[in-house]
């Protein structure tokens, strides 16, 4: 049997205005083994101000080691989303994320295809994306990263078109990151498309929806950025811990919530979930 961690998303103190050091000390506090640091391009005022938790990947990527480290944590990857469909944007971006999470410790980089050009056809996004993805393979291979693609988009809604997107490349340092609340806000049954990726699973956001928000979007929205706190929607979190257990490598379940309070609620009620398991 695998090994299940208890990770979080630092998006769960995006309100809080704190620095990445804060979130990664306020989550190893709560109890939380693993973070997911998020990684932006260049430079923008709130992180350098120390308001924002993402990290620039001009900064050295010890800064992030260093922070797990002191905290007593683990990073379980990188939040690096940005749009396959858009290579332009996306290799160089990918490629520095990968280098990267080698040198901060990071096993995974999480992204999806992303919102598409508004002249691409169909079979151009595709190709475009198979483009992205080769070029990121090759720098992820030989680095022992993986790429986990994100159910997140218009391609990605269904569990036949991220089959699609995951098999443009041929390689093992391509794999899914599941993500519960999107797999429900598309319209899918996320723990059958969970069950269908088990074998491809590299990383999992838990995230949870209200019933208020699944009432007011499912089958109308691709995704959300955060969920509510895990135990307090509409997700059954035995039956996402149970899967996961079945999958072929150790899983991370990356909370994806939205304040301090979510992530301590979240916490308390995914470690009785896998102690209970």
């Amino acid at each position: 049997m695998n090994t299940l961690h208890l990770g979080i998303n630092l998006e769960f103190v995006r309100h809080a205005d704190k620095t990445l050091e804060w979130a990664v000390g306020k989550a190893a506090e709560i109890g939380y083994t693993h973070v997911e640091p998020m990684v932006h391009w260049g430079r923008e005022l709130l992180s350098e101000a120390g308001y924002f938790h993402s990290v620039s990947m001009l900064d050295d990527p010890l800064r992030v080691r260093r922070a797990c480290e002191s905290a007593g944590v683990k990073p379980s990857g990188l939040s690096a989303h940005t749009p396959l469909c858009k290579p332009e944007i996306s290799v160089e971006y990918l490629k520095q994320a990968i280098r990267f999470a080698a040198e901060c410790g990071a096993p995974v980089v999480n992204t999806d295809e992303g919102p598409k050009p508004r002249w691409t056809t169909e079979e151009d996004d595709f190709t475009l994306m198979k483009y992205t993805l080769r070029e990121a393979a090759n720098s992820a291979e030989p680095r022992g990263i993986l790429i986990g693609l994100e159910c997140h988009q218009q391609y990605s809604q269904t569990p036949e078109g991220l089959d699609r997107i995951w098999s443009l490349v041929k390689s093992p340092a391509v794999g899914i990151n599941f993500d519960t609340g999107n797999a429900y806000l598309c319209g899918q049954d996320p723990y059958a498309w969970l069950e269908h990726v088990l074998d491809r699973l590299v990383h999992l956001h838990a995230k949870d929806i209200s019933e208020t928000q699944g009432d007011a979007e499912r089958g109308k929205v691709t995704g959300t950025p955060v969920g509510c706190a895990c135990g307090d929607g509409v997700i059954d979190w035995k039956r996402i811990v149970d899967l996961c257990r079945r999958a072929p490598r150790d899983i991370v379940l990356s909370v994806e919530c939205g304040t301090v309070d979510q992530a301590e609620r979240s916490f308390h009620h995914l470690k009785a979930m896998i102690r209970d398991a």
